[in-house]
């Protein structure tokens, strides 16, 4: 996101000229455009392209002219959406995901962990790519961990991918993923 404030259309000086409303998916996005000079911005209680599209806001929006700021890839959901309700939308993408650098080392902290782990899953892409890039040994450690999510879509394809035991948070935010994390725990370890 702080590559995507570059943009004119994103510019704190053409913001009242410009756009009559900010949306951000979540506090992430929210936070890089408040430090961009660009304080007037709704968030989606769940940031999910569904939360966002659940916004009010986003009711009646035909003929409504929006700019999308994403990435390459990804689900689309927003955009086609937007589109089926009658927006014309200027679509910039300015970041990349790009997939996980593993290594030995990393396969090695798999295999040595035995299943006592946990990891949080906030994009079903970057749940692919890692999955992807491991050896068969250290993915299927991996699939023996818990898997930490953050919405109902993430949660079946954590299941679809392998894991036996997912943990669903309420946000996709550090903060929320380990406190359902934390809410699996008891004094003996893990449930």
């Amino acid at each position: 996101m702080r590559h995507a404030v570059r943009l004119r259309m994103l510019a704190p000086d053409a913001q009242n000229a410009r756009m009559r409303h900010t949306f951000a998916l979540g506090e992430t996005t929210h936070a890089a455009l408040r430090r961009a000079g660009i304080s007037k911005v709704l968030v989606a209680q769940h940031a999910t392209s569904e939360g966002l599209l659940a916004l009010p806001e986003f009711a009646s929006i035909s003929g409504a002219q929006i700019g999308v700021v994403t990435a390459p890839g990804g689900r689309g959901l927003l955009a086609s959406r937007l589109r089926e309700r009658g927006a014309t939308l200027a679509v910039a993408e300015v970041y990349a995901r790009t997939p996980a650098r593993l290594n030995a080392t990393h396969a090695r902290h798999l295999l040595e962990a035995r299943g006592h782990g946990a990891v949080c899953v906030t994009s079903a892409e970057a749940l692919r790519n890692v999955l992807g890039a491991l050896p068969d040994a250290a993915r299927t450690a991996l699939l023996g961990c818990r898997a930490v999510v953050s919405s109902p879509r993430l949660e079946a394809i954590a299941r679809e991918s392998g894991f036996q035991t997912v943990i669903r948070a309420d946000a996709p935010t550090p903060r929320s993923l380990l406190n359902a994390l934390c809410s699996h725990a008891s004094p003996q370890g893990f449930r």
